[in-house]
Parts: structure tokens; sequence; C-alpha cells
């Protein structure tokens, strides 16, 4: 299966950057075809020219700047997000990602009347790893986890209506042992072998 990873944390040697290894060395040993895309890595502006804004609903949305990353989602079979998530959001530019490739005829068909169907039918998984500062309670209870909710209602409703998708949370990390971590990190390598 040809798996688009998108990462985003700015510091390899984090955690978030040995979550990300793991996962695309697990996705390698399994035998799949990893397209590995580090946005820090590579530099990616996340700020929406007024261009690209203008076009943004439009049947031909503004893409030049962001064709590679267009044509990498649309062959993607799987996506797997891996991100720290701050200020009880993701870090911006990976929602800058979102804003300037998941547009009108690529994640979305647009109609007149604001109807929306989904346009990205070839991802088939989605898999999400990502790690917050705050507690599981404080996320959870008193927020209802907004990161959780865009990902499984607004990004999942994109894909075929059969997707199979997984949410992979280490709530509280500053607060956590190397035990714990490494843990999590044990899990998200198993779950990556077989995925």
């Amino acid at each position: 299966m040809r798996v688009l990873v998108i990462y985003a944390h700015p510091l390899a040697d984090s955690f978030a950057g040995a979550l990300h290894r793991a996962v695309v060395d697990a996705l390698e040993r399994a035998g799949h075809e990893v397209d590995d895309c580090d946005l820090y890595a590579m530099g990616f502006d996340p700020v929406m020219t007024a261009p690209e804004r203008r076009a943004h609903n439009t049947p031909n949305p503004d893409l030049s700047a962001v064709e590679p990353h267009v044509a990498r989602l649309r062959a993607a079979e799987a996506l797997v997000l891996c991100f720290p998530v701050w200020w009880y959001g993701m870090p911006a530019i990976l929602k800058g990602y979102f804003d300037r490739v998941w547009v009108n005829g690529v994640a979305f068909h647009l109609h007149a009347g604001g109807r929306m169907d989904p346009g990205l039918h070839r991802l088939k998984r989605l898999w999400v790893v990502c790690t917050y500062g705050a507690p599981w309670w404080l996320i959870k209870l008193v927020l209802r986890d907004p990161v959780r909710a865009v990902i499984h209602t607004g990004i999942r409703g994109l894909c075929t209506r059969r997707v199979k998708s997984r949410f992979f949370a280490l709530y509280g990390i500053e607060a956590k042992t190397s035990q714990d971590t490494a843990r999590f990190l044990a899990r998200v390598e198993r779950a990556f072998s077989t995925f």
C-alpha cells in the first residue's frame, strides 16, 4: 500500500521525531511504499497566498505552489499524521498544509448550494500519532478533544466511506516518565507493523 506520512515537528531529536521514525520504519518493514513528507525539513510554507484564497472554493483553485503535494496526496492509498498538539491544535505548519493542499477539486468537491462531496476515495486508512502536553481529562472532558474531532469528522469525512482510522495519543507528555514514553513508542511500533 502507498502510505503518505505527514510529519510536523521542527526537532528531529524530539519524541515526536522518534515516533515518526518508528512509524516509517515499521511501515517499510511491513512492505508498504512510504512517501515520507517532513513538512519542516522541506520548508513547507503554511501561509495561504491571496490568489490561493480568492480561488479556494472555486472550480479552479490555485494549486501552482502546492502541485507536488497535491500529486502526493492523490497517489496515496493511506494517510498517517504524526505531530504534537500545541495550544490544543495542530502545529501551524500542518494546519497550513490542510488549508493549502486539501482544497476544492482535490480533497472535496463543492457544489452549488454548498453541498460537498468527498474527493479522496483512494484513502483507505487514516492513522494519527500525536502527543499532548495537557492531561487527558482536560483534553477529553473539558475541551472535548478538538484535534480528534477535526480529524475524525472533517478529515476522515473526505476519505472513502470505508476508511479505517486509528488515533494514537499520549496525553500529558511533560509529566510522563521515560518508561511511559517507551511503552507508548512500543505500542505504536506494534500497531504499525500490522498496518
